[in-house]
């Protein structure tokens, strides 16, 4: 009993003298032989890796300081005192805050526009291109969905201003005149398409490759058993994707959002061509003039013809987007490490 309990653990004392090699060589663990040193090329290659993940550390620890620096005299200072800062496009704000903040909702409200209506879209073309589509016919629509990645975000400006704009404008009439009682569609209708609602459609098409290529990704890890298994016992076609797929790929699906939503907190010149500039609270999606802002599209905007103490004040609106995209990243990177499918298993075993 205690030769077959040695054997099973695989200790070097039980492997019979006879076994061994003398001239054969040392078995290794994690580059590591048992009987020397690391190998120059393991110690190269951890060097390398540990050095590159440091870097990006560094990169971005240097971003944030240098925010910090360019943006504490704005911050610091009293605005209403300094006719550098009560003047120009800062005009009439009484602090840094109190300046940031309309901007800071324009972008937070504009991204949430985009995600509410392009969600639901990506989601449910990548579930075509994984569960239902053809083989042919999905691989043309993941390679023409991947190329919209590589579209400019000038040119879906542009697009924006021609295409959209137009086409909205009898869409917000319509919902002005029959919902107008509801404050998303109350105020004086856009006679000219410069909304919240037409910056927030082309938001919702920019973010559609980054939700849609994730979300195939995870929904084609499903464990193809379960598939199998939802299927053998009488399931349909949807019901096996809403009892199997999406249990599955529900982490996965929650941080590609978030990843889509980062990608709209810093959206710039699609913004900035299509909403009319204006530094207000508003929550009304089809007025013009009293769209709130956003922080991107305002830096790009008032920049070149800022002075030095406004430049500051630009920054400092930078850092606040830095800050918020900086948690929303880490707010997917928590879900996807928090609740993916091999913790929800060990949870469940333990």
């Amino acid at each position: 009993m205690s030769d077959r309990i040695a054997v099973s653990t695989g200790s070097d004392e039980a492997t019979p003298p006879s076994d061994r090699r003398a001239g054969g060589p040392a078995p290794r663990e994690g580059g590591r032989t048992l009987f020397g040193r690391p190998r120059p090329a393991d110690v190269l290659f951890r060097g390398l890796t540990a050095g590159s993940a440091w870097l990006i550390m560094v990169i971005l620890a240097g971003v944030a300081i240098f925010l910090i620096v360019k943006a504490a005299p704005a911050i610091g200072e009293n605005w209403r005192s300094n006719p550098e800062l009560s003047s120009g496009v800062t005009a009439g704000w009484a602090s840094f805050w109190a300046y940031v903040l309309p901007l800071l909702w324009g972008t937070l409200w504009s991204s949430a526009i985009a995600i509410v209506l392009g969600t639901p879209v990506a989601i449910g073309i990548a579930l075509f291109i994984s569960h239902y589509a053809p083989r042919r016919l999905a691989g043309v629509l993941g390679y023409l969905v991947d190329l919209l990645a590589a579209v400019p975000s000038i040119v879906f400006g542009l697009w924006g201003i021609i295409v959209i704009r137009p086409f909205l404008l009898p869409f917000e009439h319509f919902l002005n005149q029959y919902l107008g009682w509801i404050p998303l569609f109350a105020g004086e209708p856009s006679s000219t398409g410069s909304t919240m609602l037409a910056g927030g459609i082309v938001l919702a098409v920019m973010i559609l490759p980054i939700i849609t290529s994730i979300s195939r990704e995870v929904f084609l890890q499903t464990p193809r058993l379960h598939e199998e298994a939802a299927l053998a016992l009488g399931a349909t076609r949807w019901e096996m994707v809403r009892m199997a797929v999406f249990p599955y790929a529900r982490s996965g699906m929650v941080s590609a959002t978030l990843l889509g939503l980062g990608r709209a907190l810093g959206e710039t010149m699609a913004i900035a061509l299509i909403i009319s500039p204006s530094i207000l609270f508003s929550v009304n999606i089809l007025t013009e003039g009293r769209n709130s802002q956003t922080i991107a599209a305002n830096i790009a905007l008032n920049f070149p013809i800022a002075t030095n103490l406004q430049r500051d004040a630009l920054i400092g609106t930078g850092l606040m987007l830095f800050v918020v995209s900086l948690g929303v990243n880490m707010l997917a990177r928590y879900i996807v490490t928090a609740t993916g499918p091999g913790r929800s298993r060990s949870r469940r075993t333990s």
